[in-house]
This record gives structure tokens, C-alpha cells and sequence, in this order.
């Protein structure tokens, strides 16, 4: 395995310490750090979008800032970057009929991104493992935290 591919609202949660899952997330990834852990440009602009909004929190700060802080985290040499590589055709084709909803889109492409690295896409989100079919390859690319 290559590492695990944060999903947005774990990166929030794991970075936002008044984020009400930050214990859980950060237990989480104190454990499975060292198998590295990697973030994509689609997480990251879904973190610095949603901490600088101010309907997410009276602690939201500016852009500027969320970008700080994430660059301070994923300066770690654990982190790794996963560009963005895949068309969504492709990354999303695992799923097939199971890829009902809009909602899932952001998700089943993540989880397909982390399938091309040959990772595995990290989620405070049960609903993701929708996508796939249990004991198949996908779900074993997938782990839902908490």
C-alpha cells in the first residue's frame, strides 16, 4: 500500500482541533502515520474552501490562512501529493450502477484515485462504502474512520 489519500472532512477534521471528530481523527492518524498518508488538489482547495467559510465556523479563518496551515502539515515528510491525473470517466467506473447520486461523485473519485495510486482513501463518511461491493477489491481500498 502507498499510503492513505485523506477524504476533505478528515483533513478537516484532523487539522481543525475544534473540529467535533478531531480526537477521533487524530487517534486515527497517529496510528496509521507511518504508512504515510497523502492529500490531492481536490482536497486540498475542499479544506481551505470550507475552514474560510464562515457558516462552518465562528472559528473560520482566511483563505490565506487555511492554505498556511495546510502547507504546514503537508510540508511532513510523510505526506505525499497525488496529482488530480485521472479523467472522472475513469476514476469513477468501479462503482457502475452503484454511482447513483450527485453526492457521491467527489467520493467515488477519490476512492478511485487512491485505487490508481494503490492506496487507500481515508473517510469519516460510512455512506462511501456504498460504491462498492462488500469483500471486493475496492472495498479494501477504502477505510471509514470511527
Amino acid at each position: 500500500m502507498k499510503g492513505y489519500l485523506l477524504d476533505t472532512n478528515l483533513l478537516i477534521a484532523l487539522l481543525w482541533p475544534s473540529h467535533e471528530r478531531h480526537d477521533l481523527a487524530l487517534k486515527w492518524f497517529t496510528r496509521r502515520r507511518a504508512k504515510g498518508w497523502a492529500t490531492c488538489a481536490f482536497t486540498q482547495a475542499g479544506f481551505v474552501r470550507i475552514v474560510s467559510n464562515p457558516a462552518f465556523s465562528r472559528d473560520a479563518v482566511q483563505p490565506r490562512d487555511a492554505i498556511h496551515v495546510l502547507s504546514a502539515n503537508t510540508a511532513a515528510k510523510d505526506h505525499s501529493f497525488w496529482p488530480d491525473e485521472l479523467p472522472v470517466a475513469e476514476a469513477v467506473a468501479f462503482a457502475g450502477v452503484r454511482l447513483m447520486g450527485h453526492q457521491q461523485v467527489n467520493d467515488a473519485y477519490l476512492l478511485g484515485l487512491a485505487i490508481h495510486r494503490g492506496g487507500v482513501l481515508a473517510t469519516l463518511d460510512q455512506r462511501v462504502a456504498a460504491l462498492t461491493e462488500l469483500k471486493s477489491a475496492e472495498r479494501k481500498a477504502l477505510e471509514t474512520v470511527g
